[in-house]
């Protein structure tokens, strides 16, 4: 069996953003050389995620209100998380709601979507450094 680990690593200037990342993952796929597999693609901090969706930017601006409304960022003295000096309680509630991370099937050395089926790193509080985690294994 073969396996690979690699991190990509973001720093989206805004506060919430979207960021497709499919090619990238398929470039870690290409360099596993794995033909047939799993790969995992994780947001490795908690207030950010993994998701699978359409890329389509009226989706996107969708999503960035709907959970705006579910989890408003203000006033910050609403989430008892901030008062330890945070003032990203809001973050972590559209990460839950987002996800952590995605699994897609590799077949014939490619990520195997749906149609429409795109993967997107999804940050809720932007500004630094974040990672990414991509490990593939299989045949």
């Amino acid at each position: 069996m073969k396996s690979i680990t690699k991190y990509l690593t973001f720093q989206v200037p805004a506060r919430m953003d979207f960021v497709h990342i499919t090619q990238e993952v398929q470039d870690v796929v290409d360099e596993s050389g794995v033909k047939e597999g799993l790969c995992l693609v994780n947001a490795m901090h908690i207030t950010a995620s993994v998701f699978i969706n359409d890329d389509e930017p009226g989706l996107h601006h969708d999503y960035k209100r709907w959970l705006e409304e579910l989890a408003p960022h203000a006033p910050i003295s609403r989430y008892e998380h901030n008062r330890t000096g945070e003032d990203n309680g809001d973050a972590h509630h559209k990460r839950q709601i987002m996800g952590r991370e995605v699994v897609v099937a590799v077949t014939n050395g490619r990520l195997d979507f749906g149609t429409w089926e795109r993967i997107f790193y999804g940050e809720f509080d932007g500004r630094r450094r974040k990672r990414v985690l991509v490990k593939v294994i299989g045949e």
